[in-house]
This record gives C-alpha cells, structure tokens and sequence, in this order.
C-alpha cells in the first residue's frame, strides 16, 4: 500500500524526540526517590517483602507518567 503524498513530503517529527526527552526528565527524580524508598527499607533491616510488594507501584506509575508526558496528553486540556 502506497503511503499519501502529504506522509511523504511532512518533515521529521523532531518534537516526537523532544517530548521524549523531556518525559524522561520529568519522571526521573520521581523514579530515583521511589527505588531509593525501596532500597532504604530493604537495607533497614525489613522484610524483603515489603521492598518488592512496593516496587511495582511505583515502576507503574513512572511508566503511566511518561506516558503522559511523552504523549503531551495534558497539552489539549484548557
């Protein structure tokens, strides 16, 4: 299937790299707090349990934050 003239001749999406970028810094000092939390109770002397029954929380949150950011899902609300 032929692609349409107007894919063809659009330049680069270069904002596609960009809001990546920015996603990623916006979520990294959430993600670095979060395992830093996890690592701090694991090294307190808990039980290993609790470390990994809160690690996936907040991987799934960092992973839903850039998502959002990445997609600039917020910038169409006013």
């Amino acid at each position: 299937m032929a692609t349409p003239a107007s894919e063809r001749d659009a330049p680069p999406h270069e904002s596609e790299n960009r809001n990546r970028k920015r996603a990623a810094l916006a979520v990294f000092p959430f993600l670095v707090i979060g395992v830093g939390n996890v690592i701090l109770i694991l090294l307190m002397g808990m039980e290993k349990l609790w470390g990994f029954a809160l690690l996936p929380p907040v991987l799934f949150c960092s992973v839903l934050a850039w998502i959002v950011f990445s997609t600039d899902f917020l910038d169409d609300r006013t």
